[in-house]
């Protein structure tokens, strides 16, 4: 199994670091968020990986050809052109996943203790075509599912937008989405987008059609590496 590691973002909330160098190389106790996740999939087997790049994409090469990989297969997938964001770079770096049936895909600046076999095990029973990892917390954005924990549409409860529009949320619940996913590779050749998108889009267009569950893990350690403060925190958590 490959997994894809999404390290193209800007970073902009973690600023000054990010002026110079890209989010995934953010040091959290002697090791870089990309490094960190390297590892974590490691541990379930997982050594064939995809990262993408764009911000400053040169640190990030470098970095992975100096330390062979951290001891994984890392192939990298380049958006230095344009960054795509989540859906547009999966859907860049699909030749890279020919001949596999399932992908993980998990955030460079995400920090978790999830159990990923789990995750896989539930996906695989389900048949599902995408699982996503997502936990009680607070936050403004949620997705919201039945009572079968499938996919049913998302909203900001700041905003009181929902997603699909005319949505009946009765009955649903709602849960924050973690940054992890477990998809099958067919999903990639489901999007009907173009250019730069999210997979939070790619994920409302299918789920009126698509099994597309809640992998719940709250009480799991997590940890959005997304602000300076956060890189304090995560060195407290994360040794």
């Amino acid at each position: 199994m490959k997994a894809m590691i999404f390290a193209a973002g800007l970073g902009t909330r973690l600023k000054p670091w990010t002026d110079h160098h890209p989010k995934a190389l953010a040091m959290v106790n002697g090791k870089s968020l990309l490094q960190r996740n390297i590892l974590y999939l490691q541990e379930y087997g997982i050594t064939d990986v995809v990262v993408n790049v764009h911000h400053f994409a040169d640190q990030i090469i470098e970095a992975v050809e100096q330390n062979r990989g951290w001891g994984s297969a890392v192939t990298i997938s380049d958006e230095t052109d344009m960054v795509l964001e989540t859906g547009g770079g999966l859907k860049k770096a699909a030749p890279l996943f020919t001949g596999e049936e399932n992908i993980v895909i998990l955030n460079a600046d995400i920090l978790t203790n999830l159990q990923l076999d789990q995750m896989l095990l539930q996906h695989r029973k389900t048949n599902a075509l995408a699982t996503l990892a997502v936990s009680q917390r607070d936050s403004s954005r949620y997705f919201l599912f039945g009572s079968d924990s499938q996919l049913k549409g998302w909203t900001n409860v700041t905003t009181g937008e929902v997603k699909p529009e005319g949505l009946n949320t009765e009955g649903l619940f709602k849960r924050a989405f973690s940054g992890m996913h477990v998809v099958q590779t067919e999903l990639i050749h489901k999007i009907n987008r173009e250019g730069k998108f999210s997979m939070v889009d790619v994920y409302l267009d299918l789920c009126a059609k698509e099994p597309i569950y809640a992998f719940d893990h709250t009480g799991a350690l997590l940890l959005d590496v997304g602000k300076p403060e956060s890189l304090e925190k995560a060195a407290s958590l994360f040794k």
